[in-house]
């Protein structure tokens, strides 16, 4: 793939992978990205996983011919990008390795080796040139680890972005980019938008015209739309107006009620109800879908004096990724004695600007009257508000 007269794509796809990072789920597979600069000095942006070492070296290859790199730029440590340093310094001793200080360390980590012989340490604000071409160095730490540097091309305004801008799926598949985007980001680096925000913040000064991130396509024309979801994302802001009702049941009845309170949204002419069996779907879908809306209902039944394990898991998942700014609505279920509300309220406090209904559901195994009643006017307010 041909970016510009002068850079090259030479990534890889992975169709064989079923989880990433060992959790998701990814049905049209993996891009791991990688390119080359080509002037008078060559600059290679990173590597890519371990599994696709020889085909990398070739398309690297092939996108060079004769010629040797003159320098690995290592962005990012993760494995996913710098698995293959070793093979390249094998086939190209004489290039240098150019990383954050913090990223040499992971070397020696990963590698036994920091390459003393042959890097060039890079911190915030130095440059490389390589003739036509100069690359400027950001600080990106902790988006989402603490060594990255993420590269501004000066010349053909190019942000080679790390794992900024990523999205799952291999590149050889045709798929809307914000869902599997959006999904991404706040699976892997959503915890962190105060960090993102920082780097949003230096983008902004520079005159970018394509982003090339480690995953996904590169992205040209309409950038504004990219960084404003990932504005929208990184201040943990509503990016469409609707409501999730995630739920967990038993025997069927706690389903029922967040149906029932589903169609009654519907009716009252919420814009948009999103309904999630948290036992059954893909739980990065479930949290990517709590953060894409503004407001949630949480429906479980009560199990072992607290909640079932499906409704805590995803209270969790909310909560280590830095769950805020969102309306809560909060249904429980019990036949004896029901304490899932107060136990998911209890989690949940601990979150950021979080607001809480007035209204609740308390279902005593079944719906009846009084619990519908208290549906009706949980919709009433949902709507409203």
């Amino acid at each position: 793939m041909q970016i510009t007269n002068d850079i090259k794509y030479i990534g890889v796809n992975d169709h064989d992978i079923d989880l990433f990072e060992g959790q998701y789920h990814i049905e049209n597979g993996m891009a791991y990205n990688s390119y080359v600069i080509v002037d008078e000095k060559i600059a290679v942006m990173d590597t890519v996983d371990t599994h696709f070492g020889e085909e990398w070296m070739q398309n690297l290859k092939d996108a060079i011919g004769t010629r040797t790199p003159d320098y690995l730029i290592v962005q990012h440590m993760e494995p996913d990008h710098s698995a293959n340093i070793n093979l390249f310094t094998k086939a190209y001793p004489d290039a240098v390795i150019v990383a954050s200080s913090p990223a040499f360390t992971m070397m020696r980590q990963f590698f036994g080796t920091d390459y003393a012989d042959k890097r060039q340490i890079i911190k915030e604000g130095d440059s490389l040139s390589l003739g036509t071409h100069t690359l400027q160095f950001v600080a990106a730490p902790m988006v989402h680890w603490p060594e990255v540097m993420v590269t501004y091309d000066t010349h053909d305004k190019v942000l080679f972005s790390a794992d900024g801008f990523g999205k799952f799926g291999a590149l050889d598949v045709e798929e809307e980019w914000a869902c599997e985007a959006r999904r991404y980001y706040f699976g892997i680096v959503g915890k962190f938008g105060m960090q993102v925000q920082n780097l949003l913040k230096k983008a902004a000064a520079l005159d970018i015209q394509i982003i090339c991130p480690l995953h996904g396509p590169v992205l040209k024309g309409n950038l504004e739309y990219y960084v404003n979801l990932y504005q929208t994302w990184s201040s943990y802001g509503v990016e469409s107006e609707g409501v999730m009702i995630a739920y967990t049941s038993v025997y069927g009845h706690t389903k029922e009620a967040a149906e029932l309170l589903a169609e009654k949204l519907t009716e009252k002419g919420c814009p948009k109800v999103v309904v999630a069996d948290l036992a059954r779907e893909d739980m990065a879908e479930c949290v990517e879908d709590a953060f894409r809306y503004g407001k949630l209902v949480l429906a479980t039944t009560t199990y072992n004096t607290e909640m079932f394990p499906f409704m805590r898991e995803f209270i969790d998942e909310l909560i280590s990724h830095n769950y805020q700014n969102r309306t809560i609505a909060l249904i429980e279920n019990g036949s004896w004695a029901p304490m899932a509300a107060r136990a998911m309220r209890t989690r949940l406090e601990s979150c950021k600007n979080i607001t809480f209904t007035e209204n609740s559901v308390q279902i005593r195994s079944a719906l009846n009257e009084e619990s519908t009643a208290q549906i009706e006017a949980l919709a009433e307010e949902l709507c409203k508000n």
